[in-house]
């Protein structure tokens, strides 16, 4: 198959080459200065057709190719000049011609050539013509932006572009579920976009755009077309099939609606096909819009989940998943100062996963071989609230309430074989995971522009948080020694409640002061307060049925956490020639103190904390950054909790009141290149962190079983994250890609008193290429290396992939994707191959409202998939079921 892929490939390059000729030159003003992102384009006068586009690079080039012996009109824009057209007749031989432009203010012409150009420029702004780029098989934005040049979108539905993370999606302007991409991409609907433009140095606070460092900050807006605004759009879909044993369905109606006073969107999905819109872990990162206020501080103080390790899926592939999800977004103008907007989520999932695995402990090599059948189910609410007021342009005013509620239960029946010392022991185990987690968090911010030279911003935000998680496990041998403990049952029924609150406020005031035009002084003053609770008990539950409280201080907890942080912060931006420098310093003074077992422990001190910042513009679109920073990391309760925490049945934990913070010193080089030209795009980051006084884990092995407690280590932990990437299209048809990634640590722990320094290795390298053509079957085909090497053990992954979509007859479209997996280790004691493909035909009459769809997920009825992890301690190999083949015919309706 990869030998046809690249057979393909080559023939469509060589049609290409075999059918064009090249134009280029250069573009000047009449100084024959060089105009950097000017717009050409060439229109074929027979067909009407734009054959071809470019924009100029630092030196005023343009490249375009074209057709032999045909007339074109060439036209050119550039801002701030009038826009030039010029008739061009190709022959057989490339033509080089350069074009002069006229000074002249900006005309209406010259607007309507921008915005016929597929990629254009203006000022921060990228703008992409959507319809430039389809060729009739796309039904998302998703597939759209995939086809985009610069542009990339990961399988967890996140939006890169020139290799920055998109932080907030807006259509029309406004806030899409606050923001979350993988909603956008997944649902809007890919025939109703018309422009997405990409925003630079976006800072949703107009009043402090250029006050801070906003270059990492990227925004999507998406345009509607036309006919979709002001109406009701979108579309249902209904589907049935079969699957290896059962029937399978799909309903799917998604509303949308865009005026200017107010927009709705309306997302609902039912189905038993593995579609989850929305999966336990994007509910738990999800932040609902809320910044990260107190970054500039230089402490970190977060607060920890307790959600007791519920299952996560990979790539939502599971045995079994059946979903029902709903769905609503809102923003209402209520008059030209004042905005409100909300959402509400709904999810409710049923998971059955099947998973093997086997743990290895690093320094005895004893193994533990499990074989497991979970049952999940997952009821989780988002709902989030806000209001913007603007008064006038000096002052604004926002507030905002998110609200994450949530119900999971985890039933797991596993089978685990023990070895130890070369001595085998088989068991059944059972064990249940309960927890119903509530957090409020409320944001309230005000900025006042005072003067020119004098602006304000005020921001405070709370958390509120509970959590109640319940672990109980029932298995044959017994596990732990602990006081209390009844030995002698049958089964050993072990439980324990989790109950911890989080009260946490940070609270920030910032004054700018402008010195001139392109330098500032910032000062800062903030606060963070937290208190926690955190009460647990272990109990076990005897043959008999009886209840055995193991009433001992070591086996529960009751605990009470105050930390306070003051600081003051000062920061100078100021931007000379190509350089944008801004160092910073802040002084902190902290407060802890943790009561439990009848007595406090207490800590106090003080601490200066410099950061700094350096942005070398080398041009344009090419930048080399520099960042440092110096920060003291704090721990929460829950390492601070002295009485033992039943992690799981081999796991017990016991914490340490007397943990101190850890000290992390961070380096980051990033240097980026974008050229419009040929849209290469060439992004390098590298992050070196050192960590000292880290909290670790000194942990003790009875055979599998662990019992640990943190402590703070006198040596340093480090890590190393490399991430390189090149793109570029070429000949307007084809785009490549050549991507790596490294991640390195060196971790030091304490293993049966012994000290234990463990390093990681992983290693991803990719390399992809694509065609967009709009008449002829478009392909993508890569291949990925993935190798992780963790203390003496090495795993590969070996991923050939490749995509096939085709829009044919007027009417038919036919997507297939297909995957290619060899895993292995180094020994190849662990040697296994297995492969995905799914295809799909669909057919619709052009401008016919109904849509036909057969659709094969899992075609070579693939069984499992392979894994591994590492953890300080051990690795784990671990191979999982995956949904067998199905087949569904549905139908939609667009409106």
């Amino acid at each position: 198959m990869n030998k046809l892929l690249w057979f393909l490939a080559f023939l469509l390059t060589s049609v290409s080459y075999s059918q064009s000729i090249r134009f280029d030159g250069f573009i000047q003003d009449e100084q024959k200065n060089a105009l950097e992102m000017a717009n050409i384009m060439a229109i074929n006068n027979a067909t009407k057709a734009m054959d071809s586009y470019g924009i100029t690079n630092d030196k005023g080039k343009f490249q375009l190719t074209l057709k032999p012996n045909a007339s074109y009109a060439i036209k050119v824009s550039y801002l701030g000049m009038k826009s030039k057209e010029i008739t061009l007749t190709t022959k057989t031989e490339n033509i080089n011609q350069n074009i002069v432009m006229d000074d002249a203010g900006i005309e209406l012409e010259g607007v309507e050539i921008v915005r016929e150009m597929p990629v254009s420029i203006k000022g921060d702004t990228i703008v992409y013509n959507a319809d430039s780029f389809k060729s009739g098989t796309e039904r998302k934005l998703e597939d759209v932006l995939k086809k985009l040049p610069g542009v990339e979108v990961n399988a967890d539905g996140e939006i890169e572009v020139e290799g920055k993370k998109v932080s907030k999606l807006m259509v029309e302007g406004k806030d899409f579920f606050d923001g979350d991409t993988k909603l956008g991409v997944k649902n809007i609907p890919a025939d109703a976009i018309d422009k997405i433009q990409v925003l630079r140095n976006y800072n949703e606070i107009g009043a402090l755009k250029g006050l801070e460092n906003d270059q990492d900050n990227l925004a999507m807006n998406i345009k509607l077309k036309e006919g979709k605004k002001n109406f009701w759009f979108g579309d249902m879909t209904a589907g049935t099939g079969v699957g290896e044993l059962d029937s399978r369905y799909i309903i799917n109606p998604k509303l949308f609606y865009y005026s200017p006073k107010y927009s709705i969107n309306l997302i609902t999905n039912f189905n038993n096909i593995g579609e989850l819109p929305l999966t336990a872990q994007d509910y738990f990162k999800f932040t609902g819009g809320f910044r990260n206020m107190m970054k500039k501080g230089g402490s970190n103080f977060n607060v920890s989940s307790n959600d007791l390790g519920i299952s996560i899926l990979r790539n939502n592939r599971a045995k079994e998943i059946e979903t029902k999800f709903g769905a609503t977004n809102f923003a209402y103008s209520v008059n030209k100062k004042w905005n409100i907007s909300g959402f509400g989520i709904l999810s409710s999932s049923k998971t059955n996963l099947e998973t093997n695995s086997q743990t290895t402990i690093l320094d005895s090599g004893d193994q533990q071989k499990r074989d497991e059948v979970t049952h999940q189910k997952n009821n989780l609410g988002l709902f989030k609230l806000s209001s913007s007021y603007k008064p006038n342009t000096k002052l604004q005013f926002d507030y905002d309430v998110l609200t994450k509620l949530s119900k999971q239960d985890e039933d797991t029946d596993l089978l685990r074989e023990s070895v130890v010392n070369n001595f085998s022991v088989t068991e059944n185990i059972l064990t249940t995971k309960k927890q119903n987690p509530t957090s409020i968090n409320q944001n309230l911010s005000l900025y006042y522009t005072q003067s020119d030279k004098n602006i304000f911003a005020f921001e405070m935000q709370h958390l509120y948080q509970d959590e109640n998680p319940f672990y109980n496990a029932n298995l044959r041998s017994q596990p732990f020694d602990m006081t209390g403990y009844i030995s002698g049952q049958n089964r050993n029924d072990l439980n324990q409640d989790r109950f911890v609150k989080t009260n946490k406020i940070d609270a920030k005031l910032d004054y700018y002061y402008m010195v001139t035009p392109k330098s500032n002084i910032n000062i800062t003053l903030g606060n963070t307060y937290s208190h926690q609770n955190f009460d647990s008990n272990i109990f076990q539950i005897l043959d008999n049925g009886d209840k055995n409280d193991l009433n001992g201080n070591e086996n529960k907890n009751n605990v009470n956490y105050n930390f306070n942080d003051t600081f003051l912060g000062l920061h100078y931006k100021i931007l000379t020639g190509k350089f944008t420098l801004t160092p910073g310093v802040s002084l902190h003074s902290y407060q802890m103190e943790n009561t439990q077992l009848g007595t406090g422990f207490a800590q106090n001190f003080m601490k200066f904390l410099p950061d700094f910042f350096a942005l070398y513009q080398i041009k344009k679109a090419e930048t080399l950054t520099y960042n440092f920073s110096l920060s003291n990391d704090f721990t929460d309760i829950n390492q601070l909790a002295s009485g033992y925490v039943l992690s799981d049945y081999s796991s017990l934990f016991r914490g340490n009141r007397f943990l101190e913070n850890a000290t992390s010193q961070v380096h980051t080089l990033r240097y980026f290149k974008y050229n419009m030209f040929n849209f290469e795009n060439i992004f390098a980051n590298a992050t070196y962190t050192k960590k000292t006084d880290a909290i670790k884990t000194q942990a003790d092995f009875t055979g599998i079983n662990q019992s640990s407690t943190p402590y703070n280590s006198n040596l340093a932990d480090e890590t190393f994250t490399g991430i390189g990437n090149y793109g570029r299209s070429f000949l307007r048809n084809y785009k490549a890609s050549v991507n790596a990634v490294l991640n390195w640590s060196k971790f030091n722990n304490i293993q049966n008193n012994v000290l234990a320094t463990t390093e990681s290795f992983s290693q991803s390298y990719t390399v992809k290429a694509s065609t967009n053509y709009k008449n002829l079957p478009n392909i993508e085909f890569g291949y990925n290396a993935l190798i992780n090497k963790y203390s003496g053990s090495t795993f590969y992954t070996d991923k050939p992939f490749a995509r096939l979509d085709y829009y044919f007859l007027n009417s038919f479209s036919f997507v297939s994707e297909y995957e290619f997996y060899h895993y292995y280790n180094g020994s190849k004691s662990v040697n296994n191959e297995y492969d995905f493909l799914s295809a799909s035909l669909i057919y619709q009459k052009k401008d016919s409202k109904w849509e036909y769809k057969l659709a094969a997920t899992n075609l070579l009825n693939t069984k499992f998939l392979n894994d591994d992890s590492f953890s300080q301690f051990s690795t784990r190999v671990s191979q999982y079921a995956v949904q067998p083949r199905y087949i569904i015919f549905s139908m939609k309706y667009n409106l």
